[in-house]
């Protein structure tokens, strides 16, 4: 059992502690945000994390894991000490790393033994070595290690992804230190990369760039689909069936959002910029992320006009995701500052989310389920794929709404079965396609055929 801190008790911060908890070792998280804190003392989780809170219970219960508001309380006995603190965007695009500042401060104040210092928040390439001074110059000759472990957690998902990662990634000068923290993660049964920690930084930020650049990337070919008439989730598919591919990350839909993807790609074309690099991919990728937005109000205001003053307009769907409550970037939030912009009015219902969208958007009217949502409304727009969206009663949703108007921004439904059930029917990459062009002759006067 070894003796391990949590600074943070955010979203990686609490699935962190909890599993290693749950692997049997002891675990304090460090928490300052005292409303936090009574909620986690109380064994409740202020995240939702499907199975998070159970975990949370019973580890506590069996006294491996506590929470506290003192560094002197978990720093001095700990022989590793997660650094899982926010690490927001600032206004200039670069990650605003006051939080892990003071952290390491902190930290460096409070060692009274040789420990290592694991940083996990996703932080700008160099800031491992920032970290260490800063340290050093708190801890005095007391020694550390200093090893990035950046986390590849999925929100909706992340006590899955902590048990069975793809891989541990271990950045340090200190290959000793770095192998201490790969025998910690060793129950788990990854492979394990050691380098060193600037590039384990960069390994966390070039693997979300790119994901993401595989969303911007669909969503642009759906654009395309749409003007010639293809259907996007059958080239996905016939895409993703090579194995060069892979089928991930390639569902078309009004993009990108949470808590990792834009602040990432944004904080590494910020690095790229300052280093004279030209990042020209990772400025399309946020492009076409925001177009995909606009592109799904268009829609909108093609089949109900630009003024949409005294029209209702129903979203099912306000979190980022399915399976999470966090509205940190989310599309929802994009479409109906648009539409309101217009001068809609907004009904909406997510399972989890409501709470914290109505924190954000507090003119929106929240129902109490998806067929409130649907009366009156002169459109309804899916935001988010909820499974509980995938079998409605859409004859009921037809009756409720003043026009039968379904704008899919998931591609959750089949564009036949909606327009057979009498709904007007759109979705992303899978529009309605142009008429046919004429096949134009070659030089010889022979027909050629168009080439898609």
């Amino acid at each position: 059992m070894k003796t391990i801190c949590v600074v943070g008790t955010g979203y990686v911060g609490l699935v962190t502690g909890v599993m290693f908890a749950d692997l049997g070792n002891s675990v304090t998280c460090i928490e300052i945000d005292q409303r936090k804190l009574e909620l986690l003392r109380a064994g409740k989780s202020p995240i939702y994390e499907p199975g998070l809170e159970e975990l949370l219970k019973r580890n506590q219960e069996a006294g491996r894991l506590r929470f506290t508001d003192s560094y002197a309380e978990a720093v001095p006995d700990a022989d590793f000490i997660f650094i899982t603190v926010g690490t927001p965007m600032g206004e200039d695009g670069a990650a605003d790393l006051r939080y892990v500042e003071a952290a390491a401060r902190s930290i460096g104040q409070h060692l009274r033994k040789p420990a290592i210092i694991i940083d996990k928040s996703t932080v700008p390439v160099g800031t491992g070595d920032w970290v260490t001074e800063l340290i050093r110059a708190e801890a005095g000759a007391i020694p550390f290690a200093v090893v990035s472990n950046p986390e590849f957690l999925r929100e909706g998902s992340a006590v899955h992804d902590f048990s069975h990662p793809d891989r541990i990634v271990l950045g340090s000068t200190d290959r000793e230190a770095a192998e201490r923290v790969a025998e910690l993660h060793a129950p788990l049964q990854a492979p394990v990369i050691i380098t060193d920690l600037r590039t384990a930084e960069m390994i966390k930020y070039a693997s979300n760039a790119f994901l993401a650049t595989r969303i911007s990337f669909i969503n642009e070919i759906a654009s395309i689909c749409e003007q010639l008439g293809a259907d996007v989730k059958e080239v996905a598919r016939g895409m993703g069936a090579d194995k060069r591919i892979g089928p991930h990350f390639l569902d078309a839909g009004i993009g990108y959002g949470g808590s990792c993807f834009p602040k990432d790609v944004l904080a590494l074309h910020h690095m790229a910029a300052r280093a004279g690099c030209h990042p020209q991919l990772l400025q399309a990728v946020m492009d076409i992320n925001r177009d995909a937005r606009r592109s799904f109000v268009k829609k909108v205001t093609d089949l109900l006009g630009e003024d949409l003053t005294g029209k209702t307009i129903g979203v099912l769907g306000l979190a980022f995701k399915p399976n999470t409550d966090d509205m940190r970037e989310a599309a929802s939030i994009d479409i109906i500052r648009q539409l309101q912009a217009r001068g809609a009015s907004i009904r909406a219902y997510d399972p989890v989310a409501m709470d914290a969208a109505q924190e954000i958007m507090p003119d929106v009217l929240y129902c109490a389920t998806a067929y409130d949502v649907a009366k009156g409304a002169d459109a309804l727009l899916v935001v988010t794929e909820w499974n509980e969206f995938k079998q409605l009663d859409f004859d009921k949703i037809k009756r409720y709404m003043r026009q039968p108007i379904l704008l899919d921004g998931r591609n959750v439904y089949e564009p036949e079965v909606m327009t057979a059930r009498g709904f007007i029917y759109r979705g992303v990459g899978r529009g309605v396609p142009r008429p046919a062009q004429e096949p134009q002759p070659r030089h010889d006067g022979k027909p050629a055929l168009i080439e898609a």
